[in-house]
């Protein structure tokens, strides 16, 4: 049975191919959310081996059959379906899910709940901040959520970087050290990374992050940069003796180059990820080729937009050891039973620079005619040109070319009847204009004899000509389209009912994940050696 599957320590990758929205809305805990609509950009880089045992799941109305048909072309050759979609699973007294990134959220509750990680409220802060104390907040997020709103005088440190920078950020060890994030689980693994690794400051999570500040009333800042200084020498060699302690408390295996090239002969038999545990930053400066940019913290965080498979063999790789010890450490606690930390990964000259290598499928299928943005820019004023974008609602809303509709890519057969006139050319886009491309040639080989464009670059390409882009939603959508999850603060309204009902529902799910008994959390009694 599945549930025999996901409680065993074989390879399984159970997909829901859903939009976000239906997803976050009800789903089974350790499915992967891969959108039909999105499959040949993300699919390869969540489920790499193609004989991986595959699951698909949806709401019983034939997306699975469209998207295993898919997959079958691509190579994958295990491809089955859970009958009757996810109510069936629902029909035989399991748990069903909302929400996103369950298992990690669900993770830091449970982390929260067996550590008794300590916890500052908003009120509290406010008042420490105000009366001077000696306090430094840190915020676990990384910079562009940072960069959005922060705690005042809040500095940018997410989650990997905490221990790795910290004795560059606090000297004093009388210093409280605040850790923060939107919600919760972010402050918790944080802050319980810092007791982990034995700090001789008093640490604590702000409960309920800046949604829990908002909610008491206090403003938050917006567009900060501050972030922790460049490492030094002594922060490093103290950071290290830190994350000793956790390699050994928590038995973290190490592999060597020899021994991940003998991983990476053996992965047409066991999927195999390789994890850049650093900064975005540094992994375009250099980094091992056939690896994935996973920063430390926002790998634990939303552990299932990196890896897609059920018990896979976890390469985490840094300059130092430091991000990638810490966040073995939590990824063990999470169930993953083969997590190593790669030896001098980055010594080579082998190095390449840049956005990691794309992944995508299907790409002899990207037949639409392409057309540049100088060239749709000339013809716009000549001749009547219909736009489409494919990007989510959300996308759409924060940005879009001037008089363009949206349409969900599996509803692109639609356009036939959405646009105005049926001799114009219909251009589409999407965020990077790749999704556009498949779009496009779908619609092209059921309307053959219409001029159908798919913009080269995409909407990035548009805006990056230095051409202006709209905002807000299209009017066929309204203001919440149900295609994907809309986190409580980039709600049209109703945005503090929706953060209290968020902070409540993920205090909930260590309940919800007990009586689901699929996760596989585990306490390690020996995390720590500070009383709490």
């Amino acid at each position: 049975t599945l549930k025999e599957q996901l409680t065993g320590g074989e390879e399984l990758a159970l997909v829901d191919v859903r939009e976000e929205g239906a997803y976050a809305r009800s789903h089974l805990l350790l499915s992967v959310s891969i959108p039909l609509d999105r499959l040949e950009v993300l699919f390869a880089g969540l489920v790499p081996r193609h004989s991986t045992p595959i699951v698909l799941c949806d709401d019983n109305d034939g997306w699975t059959l469209i998207a295993g048909n898919r997959l079958k072309e691509f190579g994958y050759s295990s491809v089955s379906y859970l009958k009757g979609g996810i109510q069936s699973w629902s029909d035989a007294g399991y748990e069903l899910f909302s929400g996103v990134n369950v298992p990690s959220k669900a993770f830091g509750e449970f982390i929260e709940h067996e550590y008794r990680t300590p916890h500052l409220p908003a009120q509290a802060l406010k008042e420490k901040i105000e009366a001077n104390e000696n306090i430094v907040v840190l915020d676990s997020r990384p910079l562009h959520e940072f960069r959005k709103m922060t705690i005042p005088g809040a500095i940018c440190c997410p989650g990997a970087e905490l221990v790795y920078r910290l004795p560059d950020l606090v000297s004093d060890p009388q210093t409280l050290v605040v850790v923060n994030c939107a919600g919760r689980t972010r402050s918790i693994i944080g802050a319980q990374s810092l007791i982990n690794a034995g700090i001789t400051n008093r640490v604590t999570a702000l409960k309920d992050g800046t949604m829990g500040w908002h909610l008491a009333g206090y403003t938050l800042e917006n567009g900060s940069e501050r972030s922790a200084p460049e490492i030094s020498t002594a922060g490093l060699e103290k950071s290290q003796e830190y994350v000793e302690k956790v390699r050994q408390r928590f038995q973290i295996r190490t592999i060597n180059c020899q021994q991940l090239k003998l991983l990476r002969e053996a992965s047409t038999k066991r999927s195999l990820f390789l994890l850049d545990v650093r900064s975005p930053q540094e992994f375009h400066q250099g980094h091992m080729p056939g690896s994935k940019s996973a920063p430390g913290g926002q790998l634990v965080q939303a552990t299932d937009e990196y890896v897609g498979v059920r018990n896979a063999q976890l390469v985490l790789i840094d300059d130092t050891g430091v991000r990638a010890t810490m966040t073995a450490s939590w990824l063990i606690q999470m169930g993953w039973r083969e997590v190593y930390v790669l030896e001098d990964g980055l010594s080579g000259d082998s190095l390449r620079t840049g956005p990691e290598t794309s992944r995508l499928l299907g790409a002899d299928k990207l037949v639409a005619a392409m057309i540049t943005v100088a060239a749709l820019e000339g013809r716009r004023a000549k001749e009547e040109i219909e736009i489409f974008d494919v990007a989510n609602s959300l996308v759409f809303r924060d940005g879009h070319l001037p008089g363009a509709h949206r349409i969900s890519r599996t509803d692109i057969s639609e356009i036939a009847s959405r646009a105005a006139s049926w001799d114009s050319t219909v251009v589409i886009t999407s965020s990077d204009g790749t999704i556009a491309g498949f779009a496009a040639a779908e619609l092209l080989s059921s309307e053959p004899h219409r001029q159908i464009l798919a913009l080269q670059g995409g909407t990035d390409a548009w805006q990056a000509a230095g051409h202006p882009i709209e905002q807000g939603a299209d009017p066929y959508d309204g203001e919440s389209a149900g295609d994907v999850w809309y986190r409580p603060y980039e709600r049209a309204d109703a945005v503090e009912a929706a953060m209290q009902a968020y902070l409540d529902w993920e205090v909930d799910l260590v309940d919800q994940v007990a009586r689901d008994g699929t996760a596989m959390f585990q306490k390690n009694p020996n995390a720590t050696d500070k009383v709490t």
